[in-house]
């Protein structure tokens, strides 16, 4: 098809909807989490703005779980339609992890699912928190099975290979705790719950630039701001362990992070910018600190580093998208962490909802946690190829015998409904998110706002009518 071979079409297919799906898992889990604990407090005390916030993001979790559920359910379908092989070949040890995440988080899910939609009149409210608590509870260990699965593909243990050439389970503690899980697993909750919190951050500081007495307003952006200090500066950490399991299991993919075309016995630099030239195997118009990509990944200024010189032209992956993937995905860890310093020092001086430029920047941000998420997964994705089973079964040779005019067709009819469906649903996401929040009346009590990390301005009494100044402007 237009001279493209069929597993061209096919990787791009998967990586087409992969795309889309990710972002909606990563909003889910996270968003899931913040549910529960709104309804816990309101269940401890009483106060009515955390239950006014939980329904204001009940419906938006609604939509987005949706959302989530039926682009998984296409992207399993290609594993039998482009991926036969695959499927064939690893199905014995990723079939069973893909139907434990069925069989426990799914139907935990489903289970609750309606109850914490629609039930909390029906069940009370201690019920109902524990439903919405149980929803959280299984996006975590769906979050867990599918990191388990794409984990063991990058680092495959605990298997034997039968004369078909087929994966068997051996050890099933060493296949689902295989060496990379752990630090996949951590690095990814802590960016669902990143993600969620710039999504609740931005949505508030909008409606904050709109009506700063908003006492919903205030009580999601603190508490946004609250969870992106926390977790920040975890994600950068587990992702420098990460990045040194990485090293010790796949090689190959922090060179090319990294960029580093060449081996450098006595330290190898680390290169903030710059074009990679796969033609002629450099980084061209490279700003670089010497050494330092030896001290973060040994902890040795003068630690040697392989390059990929000494891997064959036909085992590298693509540098330039996983070197570009990797800077966007770090530079946007450490503006996330600039975000919540900012928003640190604004509370302490009493301005927190009185910033327009700290609203103006977690409006910026707000989608932000998405962007990196997907550069992460693509990072991770096109760093291991050109395998699907590291090091032991390629790309090539997991593909389905094809025509590229069949692949081609489906990706085409895939990306027209695609656009069709999750632009209309993102686009009604979005006009929910602009619904404003309910706003208390009468004067703002400090009690309920301080419980929640919430400190007023300066001079700020009372509930401030849209548009009017306050000390802190």
């Amino acid at each position: 098809m237009f001279g493209i071979e069929a597993l061209d079409l096919a990787r791009f297919q998967f990586a087409f909807t992969i795309t889309f799906h990710i972002i909606f898992p990563a909003f889910s889990i996270g968003l899931a989490s913040y549910l529960a604990v709104l309804n816990g407090l309101h269940l401890i005390t009483g106060k009515e703005t955390y239950l006014k916030v939980f329904q204001f993001w009940k419906k938006i979790f609604a939509v987005a779980f949706g959302m989530g559920v039926v682009s998984g359910i296409v992207m399993s379908y290609q594993f039998g339609t482009n991926w036969s092989v695959f499927s064939d070949k690893t199905g014995p040890v990723l079939g069973p992890l893909m139907a434990y995440e069925v069989l426990t988080a799914f139907f935990l899910e489903a289970g609750f699912l309606g109850v914490m939609l629609f039930g909390r009149d029906k069940v009370g409210p201690k019920l109902h928190f524990f439903a919405t608590f149980m929803v959280a509870v299984g996006t975590l260990i769906s979050a867990t099975w599918i990191l388990s699965v794409n984990s063991w593909m990058q680092t495959p243990a605990g298997y034997a290979i039968n004369e078909n050439g087929q994966f068997i389970p051996v050890d099933w503690w060493k296949i689902v705790f295989n060496p990379s899980f752990p630090y996949r697993l951590t690095h990814m909750v802590l960016a669902a719950y990143l993600t969620t919190a710039l999504v609740v951050g931005g949505v508030g500081a909008w409606h904050l630039m709109r009506n700063s007495a908003n006492r919903s307003a205030r009580l999601m952006f603190s508490m946004a701001m609250w969870m992106i200090l926390f977790t920040a500066p975890l994600q950068i950490g587990a992702g420098d362990a990460h990045g040194i399991n990485t090293l010790e299991h796949q090689p190959v993919k922090i060179m090319a992070m990294e960029g580093h075309y060449d081996s450098h016995p006595d330290g190898a630099p680390l290169i903030l910018f710059g074009i990679p030239n796969p033609e002629e195997k450099r980084i061209d118009y490279a700003v670089e600190i010497p050494k330092l990509s030896s001290l973060i990944l040994k902890h040795d200024l003068n630690a040697p580093l392989d390059g990929l010189d000494t891997v064959p032209d036909d085992k590298e992956p693509p540098v330039t998208i996983v070197f570009f993937t990797f800077r966007i995905m770090v530079g946007l860890g450490f503006a996330m962490l600039g975000l919540a310093l900012f928003g640190a020092w604004q509370r302490y001086r009493g301005y927190l909802y009185h910033s327009p430029w700290l609203h103006r920047a977690a409006m910026v941000m707000g989608p932000m946690g998405f962007v990196a998420v997907v550069c992460g997964w693509i990072t991770t994705e096109v760093g291991r190829q050109p395998y699907t089973v590291y090091n032991l079964l390629t790309t090539a040779e997991s593909a389905s015998p094809l025509q590229a005019s069949a692949v081609g067709t489906s990706l085409v009819a895939f990306i027209v409904v695609y656009f069709f469906v999750f632009g209309a649903g993102t686009f009604y996401l979005l006009r929910l998110m602009g619904r404003e929040p309910e706003t208390a009346k009468g004067r703002l009590s400090e009690g309920p706002i301080r419980s929640a990390g919430i400190t007023p301005a300066p001079g700020a009494t009372e509930l401030q009518r849209p548009g009017s100044a306050t000390p802190a402007e």
